[in-house]
């Protein structure tokens, strides 16, 4: 498969199949993907793949305390505080691209919690990546993180294999820290599920828009 390919490939899925993942493929992956560059070879990456009973017992401490009301704080500000212009606007459309496809109207609550709260079980993925940097490091190596992400997610492409990048997984780092005994100098990052795509999944036929090149680049010469 060529990048063109994998890149074209590539999305967002919140449905999989109940299908295990070897781990022998994980760590491809991951093999293939450590060769993202980083800052003067920095390598900041740290990863926690969980699998069977530990993902099961972790997701469901994560379900339970987002049901219950416990507000989940990530361990740095991942969106703005305040959402405003075009970003706004790509927010809400997002939001009511997912729910109209799913058919859940703005009035029902409990369709619309009962869908937020399938984040925190992965979406039924087989596996999850945690992604931990230490809290020593500066922006840089968030940039870092971000090509190392992306190469997961396009190796996993060539794999067959389909992902979901997901700041939800991270909204409960001291539940996470506490489950796989990370300490606090460790930042909890995001998540990421990854499994077999349910291809009769209607929400996996969500394709979110991108703008234009004219919205986004400047041509000087």
């Amino acid at each position: 498969m060529d990048v063109k390919k994998a890149l074209a490939e590539r999305k967002s899925t919140r449905d999989f199949l109940d299908k295990e993942v070897p781990i022998e493929v994980i760590n491809e992956i991951i093999e293939q993907a450590k060769t993202a560059p980083s800052g003067v070879n920095s390598q900041p990456w740290q990863i926690a793949v969980v699998t069977g009973d530990s993902k099961t017992k972790l997701c469901d401490k994560m379900e339970e305390a987002f049901r219950t009301g416990k507000k989940g704080a990530m361990d740095y500000n991942y969106y703005p505080t305040e959402w405003i212009g075009e970003y706004k606007e790509r927010r809400k459309a997002c939001g009511k691209l997912l729910y109209s496809t799913l058919e859940i109207k703005r009035e029902d609550k409990q369709k619309q919690l009962d869908q937020w709260a399938l984040n925190y079980q992965a979406f039924g993925a087989p596996v999850v990546l945690l992604f931990f940097i230490d809290k020593a490091l500066e922006k840089g190596s968030y940039l870092d993180y971000g090509m190392f992400l992306q190469s997961i997610m396009l190796s996993a492409v060539e794999h067959g294999l389909a992902t979901c990048p997901q700041a939800a997984l991270g909204e409960y780092p001291e539940i996470v820290r506490e489950e796989l005994c990370y300490s606090q100098d460790k930042v909890l990052l995001c998540g990421m599920a990854i499994g077999y795509e349910d291809k009769s999944a209607i929400i996996n036929s969500i394709r979110m828009p991108r703008e234009e090149l004219d919205k986004m680049v400047r041509y000087y010469s």
